[in-house]
């Protein structure tokens, strides 16, 4: 099992020297993936959620690309019907590129109504651009000349260098909870990507993910959830709290538990409240510190 951590890429506070900070600080506790969060249209829906300031994701991941040497950088997540797959296999395989074969792709359909107004994307079909969009995208990752002809999008020859280091194509992650979203995962992805899911509902969903990538003829893709770190000096009851709220000793719990359920990455996502806004980005990294020499090595695992 590897680790992750979501940089907050918003918000008070955020500015190029703590994006560095970050990610430096990622790296050099061991942590394996730095994934950050997307908006493009930082509407009323988002902003309450992502307030402002908010960087791009791709153009902060290609920046921290310099500013790194092994550390995976990922998205998490892009948000796939917003961005036409021609623009979205340019810049994810000059990434890929730039950054020595470290990009992990997390899409995602997306859920601020708003933002697909702004952009003139209908929101009730969100999802049937993902699907179609993904496909078009591998096709453009994999082929020196690409022609794809679809029921959104269609284009000819249509040359694609750089293409990705990774071979075929850099990781995809299908981010979501919903049975859509698992089902994009097993048809269209290389791992199931549920942000901040509840103990209760992994075990079915996962046999849900086998079984609709047995249908879709594909192996069952990796298991690689985002939990929030929410640390608090009492245990919080497990009916009301989601995996990484509660204790140390809640935590240590979770991470094993994810570990039995086969997960491969566990990304730590701290929490996004006004909490988080306030307090200096130097305390979080001093409890990924400590993390990192005690609940992840004693849960059975290591980031060394």
């Amino acid at each position: 099992m590897r680790f992750g951590i979501n940089l907050p890429n918003f918000g008070r506070g955020i500015d190029p020297a703590s994006l560095r900070g970050w990610a430096v600080t990622a790296e050099r506790l061991g942590y394996h993936l730095l994934t950050v969060s997307d908006h493009i249209a930082l509407t009323p829906d988002a902003h309450r959620r992502s307030p402002a300031p908010f960087y791009d994701s791709f153009t902060t991941l290609a920046w921290l690309a310099g500013q790194t040497d092994t550390i995976e950088l990922g998205t998490g997540v892009a948000i796939a019907p917003q961005r036409h797959p021609l623009q979205l296999a340019r810049v994810s395989a000059s990434l890929d590129q730039l950054s020595g074969g470290r990009l992990v792709l997390g899409v995602g359909a997306g859920w601020a109504r708003d933002s697909f107004r702004a952009l003139g994307v209908p929101y009730h079909r969100r999802g049937a651009l993902t699907d179609e969009y993904l496909s078009a995208l591998r096709v453009l990752w994999t082929e020196e000349v690409a022609s794809f002809r679809g029921e959104t999008i269609s284009f000819d020859e249509v040359r694609t260098a750089p293409r990705p280091v990774r071979s075929p194509h850099p990781p995809i992650w299908v981010g979501g909870n919903s049975r859509a979203a698992i089902r994009r995962a097993a048809r269209h992805g290389d791992a199931w990507h549920p942000m901040w899911p509840q103990g209760p509902e992994l075990v079915p969903a996962l046999r849900v993910l086998a079984e609709e990538a047995s249908a879709a003829g594909r192996p069952t893709p990796a298991f690689c959830p985002t939990i929030p770190l929410a640390l608090t000096a009492r245990p919080l009851p497990d009916h009301v709290r989601r995996l990484g709220q509660g204790t140390v000793e809640q935590l240590h719990a979770d991470l094993t538990m994810l570990g039995k359920l086969g997960a491969q990455y566990v990304g730590l996502n701290v929490e996004l409240g006004d909490e988080r806004l306030r307090r200096p980005a130097e305390d979080d990294w001093q409890l990924f510190e400590h993390l990192a020499t005690t609940v992840i090595d004693t849960a059975g695992e290591t980031l060394r």
